[in-house]
């Protein structure tokens, strides 16, 4: 390959990184895996997470953010966790709000008010 497309490479991985995907060679593609081309040759292959990877994921970002436990921060800051998981579509997911009630430390019905105070 080429240093062009090593360097596309390279520009995507944090962004294949922060969706929890993994990056593959284009010829090691399968069904739902998105193949992406550089100057008209395909160059890399991302393999996307299975949805429900993905709020652990998210959950697991928001904790190195936040630099502990999702369960010690204070009402404010799990407030703020709570709206950043509804805009990244955390509860259309099933159970969804008791993965991250149990994350938070918090009942089912505290995230369902945190959800409600906008």
């Amino acid at each position: 390959m080429s240093e062009d497309a090593d360097a596309f490479r390279a520009a995507i991985m944090p962004l294949v990184d922060a969706m929890g995907g993994r990056l593959l060679a284009p010829d090691r593609a399968e069904g739902d895996d998105v193949v992406l081309s550089w100057e008209g040759r395909p160059v890399a292959a991302v393999r996307l997470p299975h949805l429900a990877d993905s709020l652990e994921r998210i959950l697991a970002d928001l904790e190195r953010r936040h630099g502990m436990p999702l369960s010690e921060l204070d009402r404010r800051a799990k407030q703020s966790v709570v709206r950043t998981l509804e805009a990244r579509g955390a509860f259309a997911l099933r159970h969804g709000v008791e993965t991250v009630a149990a994350a938070l430390g918090v009942s089912r019905f505290t995230v369902y008010n945190y959800l409600n105070r906008e």
